[in-house]
């Protein structure tokens, strides 16, 4: 969907830039009908096919049946509207409410901590969330993970967008009454990077980053739309450059003069293409307390093959690159290309207790670390010190202790 490849060959483009993004192209390309593809919906919704899941109860014991299913979830993803609903994936909430205590407990012991430094598009401290609430719940109540992430909808809606093999993430975000609305966005991988760092990365890589990961989300209490269920540009995930177009403010007001919201019920669910232009409402109630588990599941396709010690490889590297740099015997071009070959350059997977994305959606990388001690002339001890210390803040926490 979006630009053909001849397009982009006619351009000359293989980048996308945010200045090339075209709002009239983006809105033509919101024009569809999930109606003549979904087969298995129990109704089209604002444009959003929704499913009964005690309608499809059967279809997940037939293999067959099931691939059709998700066969029909992948097209929807890709193709229609970004976006279903799955009413009753929990017909017994019991499971839900259990695992709301085990999170309303964790959220008041990590109040005690302090508060929260940062949050992914919406102001520090304006919501409750839980980093890496997967963890914690499996640690910290195990009978209760085990009930909750036996529920089979959660696999089949995971294995219909990416296959196999794939990694359970979650956080529990709570919007209080009053809470303010995130901004318009789109998900991890790019929608994480900055327009410079997106901008870099070439068109191809664009159409493929929502290939990597699926959003969904579990509600934990029922939310009217009074309450700020999240917002939804129903199509608008065929728009390729919309990684870069995603904070120009004439998509923004676009996204907020013509986005929809589905009330949900505690209980149900929803999932998303990664490249759907989204945000969390406003709380307008004034007694509801908002609470979703936010799930991220990622492709199995992510990893390398073999595992290397680079923060080993930062600290025996880092003394040669500044000493080369300091006799000018290395141009800022070739230091970077031997970085690049011997740090991590991506910021995640992290412990975002610990590594918070401070001002920005990322937190620092090796990489970014590496050439900041550069660019500052560091002694190898202090860039031993530092790079230690980032390895730590990456480390998953005991989450019976609290974030640190």
């Amino acid at each position: 969907m979006g630009h053909s490849e001849d397009r982009i060959e006619e351009r000359g483009q293989s980048w996308y830039r945010e200045r090339d993004c075209a709002l009239n192209e983006f809105v033509a390309l919101l024009e569809g009908d999930d109606n003549g593809s979904t087969r298995y919906a129990a109704e089209i919704t604002q444009r959003i096919p929704v499913y009964d899941c005690q309608q499809l109860d059967g279809m997940t014991h037939d293999a067959s049946e099931r691939a059709q299913l998700q066969a029909e979830w992948a097209r929807v993803l890709h193709e229609g509207a970004g976006v279903l609903v799955l009413r009753r994936a929990y017909a017994d909430t019991g499971p839900v409410d259990d695992a709301t205590a085990v999170f309303e407990s964790i959220i008041r012991s990590e109040r005690e901590q302090g508060p929260r430094v940062a949050d992914h598009f919406a102001k520090a401290g304006a919501n409750d969330r839980i980093w890496n609430a997967q963890e914690k719940l499996c640690l910290r109540a195990p009978e209760v993970f085990a009930q909750y992430f036996s529920n089979p909808m959660l696999m089949i809606a995971s294995e219909a967008w990416l296959g196999p093999s794939y990694q359970m993430t979650s956080q529990v975000n709570v919007v209080r009454p009053g809470g303010a609305a995130q901004q318009a966005h789109r998900d991890y991988h790019l929608g994480f990077q900055t327009v410079e760092k997106a901008e870099r990365y070439p068109a191809h890589v664009h159409r493929m980053s929502a290939f990597l990961t699926l959003q969904g989300a579990v509600a934990h209490s029922d939310m009217p739309v009074e309450s700020g269920p999240t917002k939804l540009l129903p199509y608008s995930q065929r728009y390729d450059e919309g990684y870069l177009a995603w904070r120009r403010a004439d998509f923004r007001e676009y996204f907020e003069a013509h986005f929809v919201q589905l009330p949900l019920s505690k209980g149900d669910a929803v999932f998303f293409n990664p490249a759907l232009f989204h945000a969390a409402g406003e709380n307008r109630t004034t007694d509801i307390q908002r609470m979703a588990n936010l799930l991220q599941v990622s492709s199995a396709y992510g990893r390398a093959m073999e595992v290397l010690d680079r923060r080993r490889m930062c600290e025996v590297v880092y003394p040669v690159l500044r000493e080369r740099r300091a006799s000018g015997r290395i141009s800022d071009t070739e230091a970077a290309a031997a970085i690049a070959s011997c740090a991590e350059g991506y910021p995640f997977p992290t412990n975002l207790d610990r590594d918070p994305p401070v001002g920005g959606l990322a937190p620092e990388s090796q990489q970014e670390l590496m050439h900041r001690a550069l660019d500052e002339d560091w002694d190898p001890a202090r860039f031993t010190l530092a790079l230690n210390e980032h390895a730590a803040r990456q480390r998953s926490a005991d989450p019976q202790s609290g974030p640190c």
